[in-house]
């Protein structure tokens, strides 16, 4: 999957399932531009690794939520890189409880960073997309946005939300050769994972065909194939990585 000379966005880099997609996308040859809000050294060290791989990698904080912040971002990448070819909405949160006991700032928050967040950065981009007539949006949500979870109607109302915009960018930007499409991974061993109670986890597990948690160069494997040429007459889908969780 060659993306030599392409430039890639991806939000929340820093961490886990977003750390992979970097690494993955660089792999293959694209320069990476991520995004942090908290993990500083974090971010610098996946930026440091890119460089070790031949590859340019720069890192920003950004809020994702602050609608004027990622517009000014976008254009200082391009401003920084030359172009930006490939957009990953990676970055997420969750605040979990349950409906009846769910607070206003609890619901505000996670839908600002995970559902507005996805906005904000297609929002900024688009028109770099539809001037060039190409361009590569793969948005990170989850199963949980397609079949619900107890104790997360925040989180799944925001991912179901994605993928709601997902498709709708698909049909609004095909005409300008772009490809927007969604991957749904189901648990995956991050370091989210770690403070979850373990029969929690056994449980997902089980629900697996494979009695195992995903990993995320697995979830990263499938971004890379959706940023190539390979993809080029997919769009508008919403791809589980969840090893059969969903079924």
């Amino acid at each position: 999957m060659d993306l030599d000379g392409k430039v890639a966005l991806v939000t929340g880099g820093s961490m886990g399932i977003g750390t992979a997609i970097c690494l993955d996308l660089a792999g293959n040859g694209a320069d990476v531009a991520l995004t942090y809000r908290k993990h500083g050294d974090e971010a610098k060290a996946i930026a440091e690794k890119i460089s070790g791989m031949g590859r340019k990698a720069q890192t920003y904080a950004v809020d994702v939520s602050d609608y004027e912040a990622v517009q000014n971002l976008a254009q200082k990448i391009v401003a920084d890189f030359g172009q930006l070819d490939i957009l990953i909405n990676n970055a997420g949160m969750n605040w979990d409880g349950v409906i009846w006991k769910m607070t206003e700032e609890q619901w505000d928050k996670v839908i600002s960073v995970d559902l507005k967040g996805a906005f904000n950065f297609i929002r900024a981009t688009a028109p770099i997309f539809r001037e060039q007539k190409s361009g590569k949006i793969v948005n990170i949500t989850s199963i949980n946005g397609m079949r619900g979870r107890f104790g997360q109607s925040n989180y799944t109302a925001a991912k179901a939300g994605t993928i709601g915009l997902t498709k709708t960018v698909a049909k609004e930007l095909g005409k300008s050769q772009v490809n927007v499409n969604a991957v749904a991974p189901g648990l995956i061993e991050t370091e989210m994972i770690t403070s979850m109670p373990e029969d929690f986890k056994q449980r997902s597990r089980a629900e697996t065909a494979f009695d195992r948690l995903g990993t995320p160069e697995e979830v990263a494997h499938l971004v890379t194939f959706l940023c190539s040429e390979k993809a080029r007459h997919i769009t508008g889908e919403v791809i589980k990585v969840d090893g059969g969780q969903y079924i």
